[in-house]
């Protein structure tokens, strides 16, 4: 539920006492006395004695006993909202909404504050029980959808009560609306009805712009619409994350899952990295500006097949630096062809040679500096190849540095032609 929703019962049920609703009965039967009252005094009798029944199993019996009674009184209205108070006191959610859906049913004879009221007790209710079963199907989410909708109307229509300031009464319809809102964007997200459900989460922070819920379910909603709404999901999941809420690792786990699938990449840290920098920008702004995109898979694929540009690309950096290393990390590479400069053969772990490769097999012959570390952890041989020969590999590509330039490889595996004797002293030319 997000923080909005979570508003005490008592506040809702008192959110509207500027209006004069929740007064005692006592003053409505005296005032309905000398008018003649719709009601007996035995009736008045009955309910007045549920009404003041304090253990709440008790007083719903009461009531029971009432409507099976009486059950066309005009004290339905009071009898009902004793049933849905009675209720929620016992957690009873459904049967809560049951009684104010009772209460409402009334129509034309509750005034607008009071189907306000009852429509806002029914919402707060729902927001309380939505987990439930019982409250989740979809004629349940329906409802109560169709109910805060109508909320919002009757609110539209509420004019500012004698004894209420401007600010108090903007103060309190901005709450009540938040609250409203807070149901549709429920119901809408558990009926799956996601354009609706990001239209309701977009309202509802812009009421309350910290509220990391509203902001995770807004990017879950946009990234199931149809088409996904990606970029933006993206940056409302970012937003939520940046706010630090208790869900933060899990919010973290599924826009990585997103991102990943989303760009096919073959290293996690770099979605990692990706999560990293949207958050910190997210942070600072809670529209996505028009200049944050992110590469799509068909764009590393691209990259991936400019083979004749990926030593180039890395070197130059900026944007073809980042596209081509989101594109060819976690990468196997077959047949690298390179230039040994050192070899570190220790008794205990891998083999690491440092390599040079160019971007021709002359500029590949003349190198002298290391640009290439490639770990070959089962071929133990490997340790006579000597600085100045040359060699092809397959590896996977697992590291880059940007300056000074350096290629990481891991699960080396160099070409056993290229793989001298022991006392082989003849040096081995770059194979093209």
């Amino acid at each position: 539920m997000s923080r909005i929703g979570k508003v005490a019962f008592g506040v809702v049920l008192g959110a509207l006492l500027l209006a004069g609703v929740g007064g005692a009965v006592a003053p409505v039967y005296a005032q309905e006395q000398a008018q003649k009252p719709a009601y007996t005094t035995e009736e008045y009798n009955a309910y007045i004695k549920a009404h003041n029944e304090t253990d709440p199993q008790q007083k719903i019996k009461l009531l029971d006993d009432f409507v099976a009674k009486y059950p066309n009184s005009a004290l339905l209205i009071y009898i009902y909202n004793d049933y849905y108070q009675t209720y929620y006191t016992l957690k009873d959610y459904p049967n809560t909404i049951k009684y104010i859906d009772k209460l409402l049913s009334l129509g034309d004879k509750l005034d607008l504050t009071s189907q306000l009221n009852a429509r806002l007790a029914r919402a707060q209710t729902f927001l309380s029980g939505s987990s439930l079963p019982e409250l989740s199907s979809p004629p349940q989410l329906t409802g109560a959808r169709d109910a805060a909708l109508q909320g919002l109307k009757d609110l539209g229509n509420w004019t500012k009560p004698a004894n209420a300031t401007d600010d108090q009464f903007a103060q309190q319809k901005k709450n009540i609306t938040g609250i409203f809102d807070t149901v549709v964007a429920t119901a809408d997200y558990g009926l799956k009805d996601w354009k609706a459900s990001a239209d309701a989460y977009k309202t509802l922070v812009g009421i309350a712009a910290d509220d990391a819920a509203s902001w995770a379910r807004l990017g879950v909603s946009l990234l199931q619409e149809t088409p996904p709404q990606t970029l933006d999901g993206y940056w409302a999941v970012a937003k939520a994350i940046s706010l630090k809420p208790a869900n933060e690792a899990q919010l973290r786990t599924y826009l990585k899952s997103q991102l990943t699938n989303y760009q096919q990449l073959g290293c996690d840290n770099l979605a990692d990295d990706e999560i990293n920098q949207m958050v910190t920008l997210a942070a600072s702004s809670p529209d996505r500006p028009s200049s944050f995109t992110l590469p799509v898979s068909d764009d590393l694929q691209k990259a991936r097949a400019d083979t004749a540009n990926f030593i180039a690309n890395l070197r130059s950096g900026g944007d073809p630096a980042k596209l081509m290393w989101l594109a060819t990390c976690g990468l196997e590479f077959p047949e690298v062809v390179a230039k040994v400069i050192s070899v570190d053969a220790p008794d205990a772990g891998p083999i690491v040679l440092h390599l040079c490769t160019g971007a021709t097999p002359d500029e590949t012959e003349a190198c002298k500096t290391a640009n290439m570390e490639v770990k070959v952890p089962d071929q133990p041989d490997v340790k006579h190849v000597k600085p100045d020969d040359g060699l092809r590999f397959d590896a996977t590509l697992v590291g880059y540095d940007a300056n000074p330039f350096m290629l990481h490889w891991d699960k080396g595996k160099i070409n056993p032609e290229d793989i001298p004797a022991a006392n082989d002293a003849k040096k081995r030319p770059v194979k093209h």
